[in-house]
């Protein structure tokens, strides 16, 4: 039986957020060159870590890593 333990909740959280991000950009409720879709993307990769670093996996380290750079990019493209 597995335990899902509080890392996974905030990791599930993640996932939570990724989805909803992702459907609300396909149903036009936020611009993918705004502040909520990099925000959101950028807590999206810091939740997903979190439950990486208990249960590490090297493949999803590498693309949270680039999915938050790429996120403070977008935040600072659309703040600049």
């Amino acid at each position: 039986m597995t335990v899902i333990g509080l890392s996974d909740i905030i990791g599930l959280m993640g996932v939570t957020l990724l989805i909803t991000t992702y459907g609300l950009l396909q149903f036009d409720c936020i611009d993918p060159k705004g502040f909520w879709y990099s925000f959101n993307n950028m807590i999206v990769a810091i939740l997903v870590t979190v439950s990486l670093i208990y249960s590490f996996n090297l493949a999803s380290m590498v693309i949270e890593v680039f999915w938050f750079t790429l996120s403070v990019y977008g935040l600072f493209r659309y703040f600049g």
